[in-house]
């Protein structure tokens, strides 16, 4: 406990954010946050947190989805009453469905009708202001009170940050952040830690390493354990010691791509011979098991393997959105974190293996027939690549090859990119840290900010982030480029310039063939054309270095070392428009 000289209601509020260690909060600036605004960069310093200047709400929240990715701990973002969190509303879904914690802070008010301005404040106040984003957040909180409000930011904080995690919202009266008050004593937020990971029933957990180390044609599918520390390697030493083949669902890093038993790629081949799959943290269980297709109504490919599922996800299901996905039956179910699962695992394994050595010469002989399927996807993707090479709009595979000569010997994070699998096909994924993730809610608008928070977050080790970044869904919030710039913040940004809301394009088309029409018709009201977007001409009227429209396969490798060079010189964003062919 400690008394400090906070003068205003919003004062402690910062000293209470400066407790929870909370470095940076995005922001779009409003009237209903004024006295938090001033006690942030007056009393506050604009440290810890560090204001980073928004144009709009919903990127704000995904610079912070972004960072806690890399992080893993929340950053705020501060939107202004109702219109701000209206406009947050799909960057906080995003950050829901992905399970990322974000303390997401709003004004509102104020409550006191006597302290009301005429029209503006009423049509901005409400009592329920969190119900807006009720069904997407962990919790929500509209305190009344100091002590409460205090309360509530600790408590916000630790749920936010426990496993599943997700966003939470909490709403500060506008009028009592003005308020002056007496000497306030904080707790000591140290005694308020988030839970520790639970590692699973023991005795549970010893039957599942039975059925591991006594499987002739067992699978792993992996999800999400990047965000875990220690849990990929965790998963690397249990894979090896049992030569079982992993499955990367590609949501986060979850499994070196190069190494022999990552079999991301053969999912139905394995999945159909299967004897045993055991899903780590998967977020849609019945899509991975039906070997990650999309089609309505698809059944799992592995019709007579036992089934373990280890996740938490039971604790993040709601009714107002379905993102639970199809209910799967399974044979063992256990609510644990996976990183401790697999831990335990691997030591309850090893005392298996030790008491039967006869099972070293199966696991050196399986794992010899997964290193040659591994071997044998990895020469077709190559091959598939090669015959992409000279054409023309770029080939989505050609951009990462070049793109890849020029950054493998750097220290690199891939923060986006898009819905194309060719960066995992063709780099070298070694640490968790070199992907950040894809876009599980699945909203436009959600790459470029979620990029520039990673990279915020990525800056204290000087690491080339880049962001492959689709068209369409960079218009949405093109507007994060110049926060990027504003705050020096590195970057690179390759357009993924198709011309066209191509997924759109492509749904129509299925549409068109099965209804015997006109399939050219679809590029109406989806291409994005007559006339061509500059985007090399909107990263410069946001003060972003640019290059662009590149056609030329030829100019690829060129013009990706200048861009690279730049960003490492400078500390500063760039951007590389590439006009490319639909995935």
């Amino acid at each position: 406990m400690k008394s400090n000289r906070a003068r205003y209601y919003s004062d402690a509020i910062v000293d209470t954010i400066k407790a929870l260690g909370i470095q940076y909060a995005a922001l779009n600036p409003g009237a209903t946050f004024r006295g938090l605004h001033d006690s942030i960069v007056n009393y506050g310093q604009n440290q810890n947190p560090e204001l980073i200047l928004c144009c709009d709400e919903e990127y704000a929240v995904d610079i912070a989805s972004g960072y806690a990715r890399v992080a893993g701990k929340p950053m705020a973002a501060i939107v202004h009453n109702l219109v701000g969190l209206l406009h947050a509303t799909m960057a906080i879904f995003n950050a829901w469905v992905d399970r990322t914690p974000v303390l997401v802070i709003g004004g509102g008010g104020p409550m006191d009708v006597e302290r009301r301005r005429h029209w503006i404040d009423w049509i901005h106040t409400s009592p329920y202001q969190g119900s807006i984003v009720r069904d997407y957040v962990k919790w929500d909180e509209q305190p009344t009170s100091l002590p409460s409000a205090i309360d509530a930011l600790i408590r916000g904080y630790r749920l936010a940050n426990t496993p599943p995690r997700g966003p939470v919202y909490i709403c500060f009266d506008a009028g009592l952040m003005e308020d002056k008050i007496e000497d306030v004593v904080l707790p000591d937020t140290s005694c308020y830690a988030t839970s520790a990971p639970v590692a699973g029933h023991p005795p549970t957990m010893k039957t599942i390493a039975e059925m591991l180390v006594n499987a002739a044609r067992p699978v792993v599918l992996a999800d999400y354990l990047g965000r875990e520390p220690g849990a990929v390697e965790a998963l690397i030493e249990l894979a090896e010691l049992l030569s079982l083949p992993v499955i990367d669902c590609g949501n986060m890093f979850s499994f070196p791509n190069r190494h022999s038993l990552d079999l991301t790629g053969a999912e139905k081949e394995l999945l159909s011979e299967a004897d045993l799959v055991m899903a780590l943290n998967v977020f849609d269980l019945a899509q991975a098991l039906s070997a990650n297709t999309m089609q309505a109504g698809s059944r799992p490919v592995c019709q007579k393997a036992k089934i373990i599922d280890v996740s938490l996800r039971h604790f993040a299901t709601r009714s107002w959105v379905q993102d639970c996905g199809r209910l799967v039956p399974v044979d063992i179910s256990v609510a644990a974190d996976p990183g401790a699962a697999i831990l335990s695992l691997v030591q309850i394994c090893r005392e298996l293996v030790a008491r039967a050595p006869e099972r070293g010469v199966f696991y050196q002989e399986r794992r010899e027939q997964l290193a040659a399927r591994h071997d044998e996807l990895r020469q077709v993707w190559q091959e598939e690549g090669d015959k992409e090479k000279d054409k023309r709009p770029i080939s989505v595979a050609r951009v990462f090859t070049e793109l890849w000569e020029v950054i493998r010997d750097e220290d690199w994070v891939l923060t986006h990119h898009g819905i194309s699998s060719w960066a995992r096909r063709l780099w070298d994924w070694r640490k968790p840290y070199q992907y950040v993730g894809s876009r599980m809610g699945a909203g436009l608008g959600y790459g470029l900010g979620t990029s520039v928070g990673a990279a915020l977050a990525n800056r204290p080790w000087k690491r080339l982030c880049v962001d492959f970044q689709p068209d369409g869904d960079f218009l949405f919030n093109c507007s994060a480029l110049w926060t990027a710039a504003h705050h020096r913040i590195p970057l690179l940004v390759v357009m993924y310039n198709n011309r066209s809301y191509y997924n759109s394009q492509g749904h129509e088309q299925a549409v068109a063939r099965a209804r015997g029409r006109p399939m050219k018709n679809a590029r109406i009201g989806t291409r994005l054309e007559n006339p061509h977007i500059d985007y090399a001409g909107i990263a410069r009227s946001f003060g972003v270095h640019a290059e662009g429209p590149i056609e030329d396969p030829e100019d690829l490798h060129s013009a990706f070392a200048r861009a690279v060079k730049y960003v490492k010189e400078n500390n500063l964003p760039t951007l590389l428009d590439v006009v490319t062919q639909p995935r």
